[in-house]
Order: structure tokens, then C-alpha cells, then sequence
């Protein structure tokens, strides 16, 4: 088996309302997914540097779906960085914690029925969280980052990070307001996930 490699393939400046960032598109041997750099600013002048590594969720991220947090943490991620001027958001192509749109669909259905995003994972046969973040090291070194501040609630993120090689320095919490429509998600997640969340009950409408 060949060792695990990424390529990166083209990069364009991409204006948005945060400011301008560069879009890095990136290629690896360990599967035929398209992984994104998105930074602002030299990611190698700062040491430890802020990153965010955010898996695909095209419901929250692009519908902005209330069911998660995902669509809002890539928003305030992408704002924390253009505070800083120098940072990275990795967008790694890992749909539904690593089970794909449909079966995160299909899930979403088990959840209307009760069950919670872990047991519906587990129900259709998947792991809790298949994510892999061994790519997401290989992209952060070729972007010349030595070491990381991570935006992340999750303690399993930091701990996969280092296991594949990234220095995580600092922890910056990443937590959004619940909603009605999240609030039992975001409860799962810190209590069956060990998510660092303090999530506040919310009175329907």
C-alpha cells in the first residue's frame, strides 16, 4: 500500500464578507475526495496558529439546516480567523460525521422517530463518528503549520489531530446558542459524544 500523500492542485483568492481568503483544492492517495484549504493570511508566520478542521455538512453548512451547529461554526470559524488576519479552515470532504449525505438523511429520519444521532448512526451500521483526519495533517503540514490553536468542542478531534502528528497547543471553544431545533443533537453530543458543550434547554415556540 502506497504511503499517504496529498497533492495540492490549484488556489484562488476568494473574497467573501469576512475578507479575502485562498481557496487551496488538494488531492491524496488515501481516497478520491476533494479536500479544501481555506486561510487568510501566510498559515506558516504564526506559531501555534488558529485552525478550525470542519467536516462537509451541506445541510447546515449551505441550507443552513437548524438541525446542527455545523453551518454556524464554519461562519464564526471564518470570522475568528479575519480577526486574527492569519489562519486556516480546513473543509474536509466527510459528509454526516464520514457516512455520506444519504445515510445522514436516512438517519435524520430515525431521528424524527426518536432515536438520537448516535443510535441512528449505530441503527444504519456506522460507527458514531467514522470521521479520519489523517489527510487534515498531511494538508496542514504542506501549508507550513507547525503547531495549532484548534476550534473545536471535541475532544476525539484533538486527540486523532495528534495522533496523526499535529501539535494541538490550545483549545478555543467553538460553541453556538442551541435552537429547538438542535438542542436534543447538541445534548446528545456532549453527553454520548463527551462534546465540551454547556447547553442550555430551549422553550418551544
Amino acid at each position: 500500500m502506497s504511503k499517504l500523500s496529498v497533492t495540492r492542485k490549484a488556489s484562488a483568492r476568494i473574497p467573501t464578507a469576512h475578507g479575502d481568503f485562498q481557496l487551496c483544492y488538494y488531492t491524496n492517495t488515501l481516497d478520491s475526495k476533494e479536500h479544501l484549504a481555506f486561510f487568510m493570511g501566510d498559515p506558516a508566520s504564526v506559531d501555534p496558529l488558529l485552525v478550525r478542521v470542519h467536516s462537509e455538512c451541506f445541510t447546515g453548512d449551505v441550507l443552513g439546516s437548524r438541525r446542527c451547529d455545523c453551518g454556524e461554526q464554519l461562519d464564526r470559524s471564518m470570522a475568528m480567523v479575519a480577526r486574527a488576519g492569519v489562519g486556516v479552515v480546513l473543509y474536509l470532504r466527510q459528509e454526516g460525521r464520514g457516512i455520506g449525505l444519504l445515510e445522514k438523511l436516512r438517519a435524520y429520519n430515525l431521528q424524527d422517530e426518536g432515536f438520537d444521532t448516535v443510535d441512528a448512526n449505530l441503527m444504519l451500521g456506522h460507527e458514531a463518528d467514522a470521521r479520519d483526519y489523517s489527510v487534515a495533517a498531511l494538508m496542514l503540514e504542506d501549508l507550513g503549520v507547525r503547531s495549532v490553536r484548534l476550534m473545536t468542542n471535541n475532544p476525539a478531534k484533538i486527540s486523532a489531530l495528534e495522533a496523526a502528528g499535529i501539535d494541538v497547543r490550545e483549545r478555543v471553544s467553538l460553541e453556538v446558542a442551541a435552537n429547538a431545533d438542535n438542542v436534543d443533537y447538541l445534548m446528545t453530543k456532549a453527553q454520548r459524544m463527551n462534546h465540551l458543550l454547556h447547553v442550555k434547554s430551549v422553550s418551544s415556540p
